[in-house]
């Protein structure tokens, strides 16, 4: 889907109806017994994460969400159901922790003790007045360190309906947003028609975060993978790779707030000539790593472009439509290249020792090597991530529903750039922080990806411009 934030997703005026987990659903799982099955590390990551910036004063909501609509007049019963439907098939929605002191624990709730509760909170004729309303109350209900940490919400009008979903990012990654429009709708279209929804059941997120942390704390720092990560930290001056431009932040400074950049990159043909020309070396991922590393050592003269990237974890077929955090890293070190072609061969090259590394909770690496990684900010690291979005279910239709990937964008001093292949061409979004130097750098990262994907296939060879430092 195309990944905005709340103010650049098309948000139209309408009825506002909201649902969120009832207060009898949340009676029970305040009494729920310890679930057994651990937090994934990410998980625990991302929470301790922030209550450590909690605890350093500042509110930084990081939820993620889906936007999209539904043709026609709405049957608010078929959807309420709908949601109800989708919230149970997926564990971990019903699913989340508590503190016993320095430790988390997990309590589960039965799909039987799980019902939403409708308000409509009324009409909104401003898109301005609504996505400020939305935003802020996403904010409180999807707040990583609260549960329930979920809400949905329907924006209806005589003819159409949108709808909005926001979550903790314990219960979802991008592959889960992407899922969730076809889903739903196809939920909504049962209640409606009454017929039912043939389909096999998915596998617990809940399920893979123990058999993940079982397999991770298997591992001690003698593993392979541990050493290889000890290199790479000691290499990036014993922290986790930035973004290497200058960012107009100041070290050890207040953590500033983020802009986000979203928008076409390439139309179709230019994304399929580019896939075309880079495929020889692995295709598209490589070809925007290896673009991304000449174009920052032309802005930021750095010898060797390191970064983390981002690679998912459905390793069987039994989470492949699961919703959850399926998401590892894997470190890769590229040296300033003469050209495009040597710069595509260093990353496959890269990717093919180190891809399996991201097979290793980042989090269970980070604590083997004994250092000290107190969050500052809500990401650990800069990184760039490149998917291919046109195999799921429903993507061709994603442009008619005005289906959008939401991030909300609060503050940070890292930036996390997205390109994803979309049967229209090619989204670019990238989250950075305010700061006019950054905005100009970050301008210039998203020009010097679109020339490059562009004129590659049509020039061949690209030479290395010198670096230009301002």
């Amino acid at each position: 889907m195309r990944i905005s934030d709340m103010q650049r997703c098309e948000v139209r005026p309408g009825q506002l109806v909201e649902w969120t987990v009832s207060a009898a659903t949340v009676a029970a799982a305040a009494v729920l017994p310890p679930d057994p099955r651990p937090p994934a590390y990410i998980q625990e990551s991302h929470v301790r994460t922030a209550r450590s910036v909690r605890e350093d004063g500042l509110f930084v909501p990081t939820w993620l969400g889906a936007a999209f609509d539904l043709p026609g007049r709405v049957d608010l019963g078929a959807l309420e159901g709908a949601l109800r439907d989708w919230t149970l098939r997926h564990e971990t929605l019903r699913s989340g922790f508590r503190w016993a002191g320095d430790d988390m624990q997990r309590f589960t709730l039965d799909a039987r003790d799980v019902s939403l509760q409708r308000e409509v909170v009324g009409d909104f004729t401003e898109p301005e007045a609504l996505v400020s309303y939305l935003q802020g109350r996403f904010d409180i209900a999807a707040d990583a360190l609260g549960w329930p940490n979920l809400m949905y919400a329907a924006v209806v009008r005589e003819d159409s309906v949108s709808v909005y979903m926001a979550f903790d990012h314990t219960n979802v990654d991008a592959y889960s947003l992407q899922r969730i429009p076809e889903e739903i709708s196809e939920l909504y279209m049962a209640g409606v028609t009454g017929e039912p929804v043939v389909g096999t059941p998915v596998g617990s997120y809940v399920d893979f975060c123990e058999q993940e942390r079982a397999n991770a704390d298997g591992i001690d720092d003698t593993h392979a993978i541990v050493a290889r990560w000890r290199e790479f930290v000691s290499r990036c001056d014993g922290r986790l790779p930035e973004f290497p431009v200058d960012l107009g932040v100041q070290p050890g400074g207040v953590l500033p707030a983020q802009k986000l950049l979203c928008e076409p990159l390439v139309d179709a043909s230019a994304a399929a000539a580019f896939e075309e020309y880079c495929r020889p070396y692995g295709g598209s991922l490589v070809g925007i790593l290896a673009a991304t590393s000449l174009i920052v050592h032309q802005l930021g003269g750095q010898p060797v472009y390191r970064t983390v990237v981002p690679f998912h974890t459905r390793l069987k077929s039994a989470w492949s439509d699961s919703v959850g955090w399926y998401v590892g890293g894997a470190p890769i070190e590229v040296p300033a290249a003469r050209d495009f072609e040597e710069a595509l061969g260093a990353v496959r090259a890269e990717l093919r020792a180190n891809r399996s590394l991201a097979r290793i909770p980042l989090a269970r690496v980070l604590r083997l090597l004994g250092t000290d990684f107190r969050p500052t900010s809500p990401d650990m690291y800069s990184m760039v991530s490149y998917v291919d979005a046109r195999l799921i279910p429903g993507s061709a239709r994603w442009a008619e529903q005005r289906a959008y990937g939401l991030i909300r964008v609060s503050y940070g001093d890292q930036v996390c750039a997205w390109v994803n292949r979309l049967h229209e061409g090619l989204w670019f979004a990238c989250r950075y922080p305010d700061t006019e130097v950054a905005h100009k750098n970050v301008r210039r990262y998203a020009e010097g990806l679109r020339d490059v994907i562009v004129s590659v296939p049509a020039h061949g060879r690209l030479r290395v411009a010198e670096p230009v430092f301002t």
